[in-house]
Order: structure tokens, then C-alpha cells, then sequence
């Protein structure tokens, strides 16, 4: 790592973390970052990079950099060079770097082994029946049609899906959990689903078969032995599914998910998807255009790592909720341009005086 960075605050993660220690329960500590190469981080992000490297760094640990590639047509590799590189300018390095496709083999064997174990089924239900079905938060789902299908079925059914023998949308994978569980999340979630026609920018035309994030990112944190599984808070309500697949399948551990809240910063845009919508519009300049609140384009407006690094640590991590003033930002770059950016005044578009009632033969001086 680079540069210098603020000294850590103490947070109840950290807290967390200084016990789990202190037990025995872990001996190191290894977290991630797994963003989505759908696009350029902004200033949210860095909160979670200044996070998860931070305390591999203050714990002598580790922290990897993982991609969490699994919606392929929403991904290029322009957004992953450009994520490693706001990474590295922040002043983190990362111990190893993932793609969550490079577990895609894996992951079905996972999936199969749920099929086996007669705890995932292949639903032929339409998203909108699948939706209907769902229930509220009042009211009870209904159980798939499909739910009763015997092991030797559903597995038939998902390696032929995989073999690409049905088009988009005609099969899905479900999880059998509970239709009437009051988290809604556990109710018979969706695992995979079908996308022909895309090119995936790490596997290629080699799948058609795609895992959701909620199979994907338990699994991956376990390959990776992840101890501290570190998200935001709307990730909270998910996490009895992180769970509940990581206790049914052969994982070779089960790290700990803990969530804080995200950072809202007022007056700016913090959602990746009007981001998007404000770049494809034409709107701004791009992802750098300096208007916007990316990692990239706070660059170019002038801000410093070291201001983005101390900005992170000031706010603070809790499970609370709340808003940022913007001042707090600005403050940050001022504090650390105040002591060594360079000062020169200058007249760029001078003005010519004429000044008529002055003696021609009177002088004056003055020091300057």
C-alpha cells in the first residue's frame, strides 16, 4: 500500500473482529471487495474499499479483489481496468484477484448437490407467476406447481438447461426453503437462470447458465476463506439466505457476514444504475466527466487519495443511517491541500489605467 493513511477508528467491526480473535475463532484475517464490473466506482465505494483493505492492513491480513461478474450484459472489461485502477490510485493493493466466474464449475456442483439433497427444484413458472406467487409481507406465498418434482427430475431438468436445450426464461433454478417464511428472501429464492446470446468477458459462449448474487457471494466467500464478510445494510435481509446455503452444501468454511450502514452523501447521485442512465444519455462527459461523484471523476476534479482515505475514516462505521453534508467532503481536500499545494498569484487579463489628474513631475514608491 501507498501513501499515508489515517489512523483507524474503532468500530463495532472492529470490535467484532477483537474478539474473534481473542477466542481463537480465527487466527488471521481475510476479507474482500467484490464489486460489480457494471460500471465506475463512486464515493460509496470508496467507503467499503477504505473498510475492507484498511483492516486487512491493520490486522495483518489479507483482502482480495473480487469481481462479481455473473450478469454479463450489463459488463465489459473497460469497468474492470477501470475499478483495479481506482483501487490502486485509492493507494490499496489487493493479495489475490477473482472473478466470481472462475467458480462457475463449483458453483454448479453446489447446485447439484442441493438438487441431490432434495433442496433446489427446476421451476417452469414465469417471473410474473413466480411474482404472484411470492406473497407480501402480510401474506404467505403459494408453492410452485413444479415444487414436487423428484430429485432424478430436477437433475435432468438443470443439466439439460445447461446444455442450452431451453431458451430464456423457461426454467429456472429455485431454492426449497419455505413459502411462507416471513423473510421473504427465504421464500424458494431463485439460484439460477438462462441467458443465451451474451458474451461473458471472462468465460466467453462457454455458459448459458448464470448463478443470482445471493448463490454466488456465500459460496465465493467460502472458497476464498473469507472470515468477515463485510457488507451494507441492504444486504441485512439476505443474509439468513448467505446462511442458510453455506449450511447446506459442502463449504469448506462459513465466514461472517456483517453489514454497516452505506454512505449518503447529499446533494449527489449514489446509485450505479442513474449513474449509468445520466452517461448513456449524454448527460455528462462520461464516467470521469468531474460532475460526477465516481472515484474517476473526483480524480480529475482534484480531490487526492489521501482526502478520499481521511474523508472515509471521519464518517465513521455504523449500523445507523444517515446523510453526509458535502462540507465534510470539501473539507477533507482542503485539510490536506492546506500544508503543500503550491500557491502563485498571478494578473492573467490585466487592465490598463490612465490616471489623469496625477502631476507629471510628482513620483511616489511604495514596497511591496
Amino acid at each position: 500500500m501507498s501513501g499515508e493513511h489515517p489512523a483507524p477508528s474503532s468500530n463495532f467491526i472492529r470490535q467484532i473482529i477483537d474478539e474473534d480473535l481473542r477466542s481463537g475463532k480465527h487466527t488471521a484475517v481475510r476479507t474482500r471487495f467484490p464489486p460489480g464490473p457494471n460500471g465506475y466506482l463512486h464515493i460509496g465505494h470508496a467507503k467499503s474499499i477504505v473498510l475492507n483493505f484498511g483492516i486487512a492492513q491493520d490486522y495483518q491480513g489479507e483482502c482480495n479483489l473480487r469481481f462479481d461478474d455473473t450478469n454479463p450484459h450489463k459488463e465489459n472489461v473497460e469497468f474492470v481496468e477501470a475499478i483495479k485502477a481506482d483501487v490502486r490510485w485509492l493507494g490499496y493493493a489487493w493479495q489475490a484477484q477473482f472473478f466470481a466466474s472462475d467458480y462457475f464449475e463449483q458453483l454448479y456442483g453446489f447446485a447439484e448437490e442441493l438438487i441431490d439433497k432434495g433442496l433446489a427444484y427446476v421451476d417452469d413458472q414465469t417471473p410474473e407467476q413466480m411474482r404472484a406467487g411470492r406473497g407480501t409481507l402480510t401474506e404467505p406465498g403459494q408453492n410452485s406447481p413444479y415444487r414436487g418434482r423428484s430429485i432424478e427430475e430436477n437433475r435432468d431438468l438443470f443439466r439439460r438447461m445447461r446444455a442450452g436445450e431451453f431458451p430464456d426464461g423457461a426454467k429456472v433454478l429455485r431454492a426449497r426453503i419455505d413459502m411462507a417464511a416471513p423473510n421473504i428472501n427465504l421464500r424458494d429464492p431463485v439460484l439460477y437462470r438462462i441467458r443465451h446470446g451474451v458474451v461473458h468477458h471472462q468465460t466467453g459462449d462457454q455458459w448459458c447458465l448464470y448463478p443470482m448474487y445471493d448463490f454466488t457471494h456465500p459460496i465465493s466467500d467460502a472458497l476464498e476463506r473469507i472470515t468477515h464478510s463485510l457488507c451494507t445494510l441492504e444486504f441485512e435481509d439476505h443474509r439468513p439466505l448467505y446462511d442458510w446455503v453455506l449450511d447446506h452444501i459442502s463449504a469448506p468454511c462459513h465466514p461472517q457476514q456483517i453489514e454497516f450502514s452505506r454512505l449518503n452523501l447529499e446533494y449527489t447521485v449514489m446509485s450505479k444504475r442513474l449513474l449509468t442512465q445520466l452517461v448513456s444519455e449524454g448527460r455528462v462527459a462520461g464516467w470521469d466527466d468531474p460532475r460526477m461523484l465516481t472515484i474517476a471523476g473526483l480524480r480529475r476534479r482534484g480531490y487526492t487519495p489521501a482526502a478520499i482515505r481521511d474523508f472515509c475514516q471521519r464518517i465513521g462505521i455504523t449500523k445507523a443511517e444517515g446523510t453526509v453534508e458535502m462540507g465534510l467532503l470539501e473539507k477533507c481536500i482542503r485539510d490536506d491541500l492546506d500544508p503543500h499545494a503550491p500557491r502563485r498569484m498571478a494578473v492573467l487579463r490585466p487592465l490598463k489605467v490612465v490616471i489623469t489628474n496625477f502631476p507629471a513631475d510628482k513620483e511616489e514608491r511604495l514596497l511591496a
